[in-house]
C-alpha cells in the first residue's frame, strides 16, 4: 500500500500533518459505515475496506519513522527495525552510556537529571528529522536508512523518559 497515494497526498516527509488530519477526517467521515447503509453489501464491504485503508495510512504518515519507511520503500529501500546496517559502534557506545546514565538518575529519583538527558535526545531526534527532511527532498536513500534507524534509538529513549516521569511523579 502507498500510503500518500491512499490519503491524496504527495509522497515527502514534510508533510503539513494539520491538513493532512483534516483531509484524513474528511476521508474517514465519506467512508463511514453508517453513509453506507442502503448500498449493497459489497459496497459496503468496499467502503469498510477502503476505510481501513485509509486509517492504517494516517498511522503511517502520521509518525515520522514509519513515514520515512514508507518513502524508503517507494524508492525501493527495504527498511524495518532490525533491518537497516549496523549501526556506528561509537553511536551505539553513546547511547548505551546515556542509557545508563538515565538508569541513574531513575535509581536516584532525580527527575531534573532525566529531563536534562530528555532534552538532549530530543534535539538530536530534531536534527534527525531535519536532515531526514532534507535528504528526502534532495532525493537521496542510502544513508537515510541509517538515520531512521538512529530516531528509533531516539525514540525508544524518550519512551523510557515518560515512563520514568509517569513513575516518578507517583
Amino acid at each position: 500500500m502507498n500510503p500518500f497515494a491512499t490519503l491524496g497526498v504527495p509522497a515527502r516527509f514534510d508533510l503539513d500533518l494539520r491538513a493532512l488530519e483534516k483531509a484524513h477526517r474528511e476521508l474517514s467521515r465519506a467512508l463511514h459505515p453508517d453513509r453506507h447503509l442502503g448500498a449493497s453489501p459489497s459496497e459496503r464491504r468496499d467502503a469498510l475496506s477502503r476505510a481501513v485503508e485509509v486509517n492504517e495510512a494516517w498511522r503511517i504518515v502520521r509518525d515520522p519513522i514509519r513515514r520515512a519507511e514508507a518513502l524508503l520503500a517507494l524508492r525501493g529501500a527495504r527498511v524495518s527495525e532490525g533491518a537497516e546496517p549496523k549501526a556506528d559502534p561509537e553511536f551505539l557506545m553513546e547511547m548505551l552510556e546515556l542509557r545508563e546514565a538515565l538508569a541513574e538518575a531513575r535509581q536516584g529519583r532525580d527527575l531534573g537529571a532525566v529531563r536534562t538527558l530528555a532534552r538532549g535526545i530530543e534535539e538530536r531526534s530534531n536534527r534527525v528529522l531535519g536532515e531526514l527532511t532534507a535528504g528526502f527532498a534532495g532525493g537521496e536513500a542510502a544513508s537515510l536508512v541509517a538515520k531512521v534507524g538512529e530516531l528509533r534509538f531516539y525514540r525508544r529513549f524518550l519512551d523510557e523518559v515518560s515512563a520514568i516521569e509517569e513513575e516518578l511523579a507517583a
